[in-house]
């Protein structure tokens, strides 16, 4: 039996000439991800193993994005901590204040990940990185002490499920709605500890953008990873923004899935995960009139370029509704002055949204859109748990940036082709 496309990155890594679903491998890193809140942790467990130096002051990015500019005391004494380590370590890749961003968006735009690696960061979206046919899962903060210190981490290979995109998806249908509609289908577990690998015709009608989005959510299906072929698109997306090498994988065709999914872009409509798991999905023609307080457009799942040019497409010469916060978050720097070079940042502040530095903030409750007492938001972030966003009794409606513009000018849940 052959190999799947994660399998055969996982075999390579830890220099065996096949591996098979449940083999537990020791496997080498090209890269080690922490944060402003995941570092700290990492970096006492560090202390207490008196290692000396990291394995490879290039190969760890180090990216304080949860609650920078620092909000609090706390958060300023994380950061503290990191960028002292980053310092001390001489680490290349360390993004503070004014150059960084959401760090699954800036680490592809900083070429740092390609396809053919093998990635871990203290963070469960790591597995955005898929989208250009790495192998990245979110690992603990000991799992990343131990990755800083010696480049290696241990897996078990997982299984996998093939998921089949066929057609093209409509105007107003982005990676959210294909990736909202996946895990509606399948639930929260249904992709437990199993890589997710997207395949078939409809991938090419897929941006990068879309994909990065796919793949960022993939642990929300409970995946190991989730993972897409390296098509022209990669390619092209590969050499505009990194200089490394990188190596095609692709799967054997005898390789062994557990299921295969079909979905056919053309049929999708907009999709919406009412609170609070993301597997409580209705499409937009199934909801009735839900008022809202609050959207939010942003975060590591939708705070890209397209994701900013579909939210002013949608308010341009429109404005959000009276009483209404609208927070729009572009991912990082690069992309902020794309967008106020594009006249993206005119259309929001005309329509009467709030435009913020790059941060992940109201995405885990940090800050910058707390929601209080009974509140809604609609948001293009990637979790609506209970509490997620600030008091246990708010309710967050996840949607794509679209859904989420035009919910914004009417105050309710609505779609695009409404307005």
């Amino acid at each position: 039996m052959g190999m799947t496309m994660t399998q055969k990155i996982l075999a390579a890594h830890a220099g065996l000439d096949k591996v098979v679903a449940g083999q537990l491998i020791e496997a080498d890193l090209d890269l080690v991800l922490g944060n402003d809140i995941t570092s700290p942790v990492a970096i006492k467990e560090m202390e207490k193993m008196k290692v000396d130096g990291v394995f490879h002051k290039d190969k760890i990015a180090l990216v304080p994005d949860h609650f920078v500019p620092n909000k609090d005391i706390k958060s300023a004494e994380h950061c503290k901590c990191v960028r002292e380590f980053a310092k001390r370590n001489e680490i290349t890749n360390y993004f503070e204040v004014g150059e960084m961003g959401i760090e699954h968006a800036l680490l592809p735009e900083k070429g740092l990940t390609v396809a053919g690696d093998v990635i871990i960061g203290a963070d469960s979206h790591t597995c955005t990185y898929g989208a250009l046919g790495a192998f990245s899962t979110g690992v603990g903060s000991t799992d990343m002490a131990a990755g800083m210190a010696t480049g290696k981490a241990w897996f078990k290979v997982p299984s996998a499920i093939k998921v089949v995109l066929t057609g093209k998806p409509g105007k107003w249908i982005s990676g959210k709605d294909v990736i909202l509609h996946l895990i509606g289908q399948i639930g929260v577990d249904g992709a437990l500890y199993k890589s997710l690998e997207f395949v078939g015709e409809g991938v090419e009608a897929l941006s990068m953008d879309d994909r990065f989005t796919i793949a960022n959510m993939a642990i929300e299906a409970g995946a190991k990873n989730g993972i897409f072929p390296v098509d022209d698109k990669a390619k092209a997306y590969m050499a505009e923004h990194s200089s490394r090498a990188y190596k095609v994988y692709e799967a054997d065709e005898d390789a062994e899935y557990e299921q295969e999914i079909l979905i056919d872009l053309s049929t999708l409509k907009s999709t919406v995960a009412f609170p609070h798991l993301p597997e409580n999905t209705h499409t937009i023609d199934e909801i009735e009139e839900i008022a809202i307080d609050q959207v939010v457009i942003g975060s590591c799942t939708n705070g890209r370029l397209d994701d900013l040019r579909i939210a002013a497409e949608v308010l341009k010469g429109r404005h959000i509704k009276k009483g209404m916060r609208c927070i729009i978050i572009p991912a990082t720097q690069k992309i902020y002055m794309d967008a106020m070079e594009e006249g993206l940042l005119k259309i929001f502040i005309e329509a009467g949204a709030v435009v913020s530095t790059p941060t992940c903030g109201p995405c885990l409750g940090g800050y910058m859109g707390i929601l209080a007492e009974g509140e809604r938001c609609v948001s293009t972030t990637n979790r609506n748990f209970v509490g997620r966003m600030g008091q246990i009794t708010s309710e967050i409606y996840l949607a794509s940036p679209a859904v989420a513009a035009a919910s914004a000018v009417t105050g309710y849940i609505s779609g695009p082709d409404s307005l």
